[in-house]
């Protein structure tokens, strides 16, 4: 017989806690170890019984008791916590993820989706979880768009909220700028990492990329030369990246505008992309070609999702015409906020960093949010392959 998973309830009272355990009753890998009203009163139990599962109601004392969930994750590293919560605004779901939760689940409970939020952890295998990555590449087709900026932003704070390690890799070998916008000077390269791939090793990719201050995001910077982005080919890019998902849960690409054999190669190893643009007439026919060729290269609808750049609400063209231009859905929407940005770029400072209450800002904490598989289940396509007598050309035939 299978051994039960410890299940630990906080912050209940008797009746919710009856509530609950009849609900997990219908489950028969798990048991209900102990209940209290009072998270500090089983504290100090966790950290030495180190259940598997401590479910928590948040929806009071919110601030208290997701700073003592922060303790326990610090200890107690394993153990997987679903927080339940009357309040599912984004405020409360960045201030949950930044504790290391990586459940939420709305209270009162909906029964259905509260079994199968645990049904996925144990799916997940708790104990032994394979480690999962998943490569998001920032595109657009158009220069002058902010891609950079999203990535670099997007990146941050995916590594600020999810606490995990997240690689920010410039792949715009020729006019990459990351490490302009990050004021940092790191001591390797893209270049020097292709061409070490055969000894790389977790711990030795780690010590490649450049640790960004007192974060989890690592940076991997663009060749120092023109000579060097040419050396590189298409293979050693997807070997970087096969290399990449081993060791970092998030890889964030930001890469050339130009479709050439490289970006290809970085985008069929991408699950998801960023398509950048604005609200505009070029722009919006530029993001239409790119989602053409796409479509030639076999990739699914949902590998490809619109971010709307320096978006103004009061535009003479509205999201809705964009989204029937397209016929796509635009998935993010970042506010136009150009003097936080350019003042963010100059002093290559990020602007959750300088300008952490302004709505760029929190544009980018949201954007983060909806990228986490923990939060909202995305269902990302899978890498696309072609045969070796693909024809690249007839991309833009």
């Amino acid at each position: 017989m299978t051994e039960k998973l410890n299940t630990v309830l906080i912050n209940f009272d008797y009746q919710g806690y009856e509530l609950i355990k009849t609900y997990l009753q219908a489950l028969d890998f798990l048991t209900v170890s102990d209940f209290s009203d009072d998270i500090k009163t089983l504290q100090e139990k966790i950290l030495k019984e180190r259940p598997e599962i401590v479910i928590v109601n948040i929806s009071e004392k919110t601030d208290y008791i997701l700073n003592i969930v922060s303790k326990i994750l610090a200890v107690h590293k394993n153990c997987k916590i679903i927080a339940l919560s009357d309040d599912y605004s984004a405020n409360t779901v960045i201030k949950v993820m930044r504790t290391g939760i990586r459940e939420i689940v709305n209270y009162p409970i909906i029964k259905d989706d509260f079994l199968n939020t645990i049904l996925k952890l144990k799916n997940q295998n708790i104990v032994t979880k394979e480690k999962k990555s998943r490569v998001i590449t920032v595109f657009s087709n158009k220069g002058g768009i902010g891609k950079t900026s999203v990535a670099v932003n997007t990146a941050l704070e995916l590594a600020n909220i999810t606490k995990e390690k997240i690689a920010l890799v410039d792949l715009n070998l020729q006019m990459g700028d990351i490490t302009t916008f990050l004021d940092i000077v790191p001591s390797f390269d893209v270049s020097y990492t292709v061409n070490n791939l055969a000894k790389m090793n977790p711990e030795f990719m780690l010590n490649t990329l450049e640790c960004y201050k007192d974060t989890n995001l690592y940076v991997l910077a663009e060749p120092p030369s023109l000579e060097k982005a040419k050396q590189i080919t298409p293979e050693q890019i997807t070997n970087l990246i096969k290399l990449l998902r081993e060791t970092f849960s998030y890889i964030v690409i930001d890469i050339s505008p130009n479709f050439d054999k490289k970006t290809i190669a970085a985008l069929d190893n991408s699950d998801l992309i960023l398509l950048v643009t604005m609200v505009n007439l070029p722009a919006i026919r530029n993001c239409q070609r790119c989602l053409d060729i796409f479509d030639k290269l076999g990739y699914d609808a949902n590998k490809t999702q619109i971010v709307l750049n320096r978006f103004m609400e009061n535009d003479e063209i509205k999201v809705d015409d964009v989204e029937s231009v397209l016929n796509r859905d635009v998935y993010w929407k970042i506010p136009n906020n150009y003097f936080a940005i350019m003042s963010s770029i100059n002093k290559g400072i990020p602007v959750s960093i300088m300008q952490p209450d302004s709505n760029i800002a929190q544009s980018y904490q949201g954007l983060a949010v909806k990228l986490s598989d923990n939060i909202l289940k995305q269902n990302f396509a899978q890498k696309s392959t072609r045969t070796s007598e693909f024809n690249f050309m007839s991309l833009f035939e």
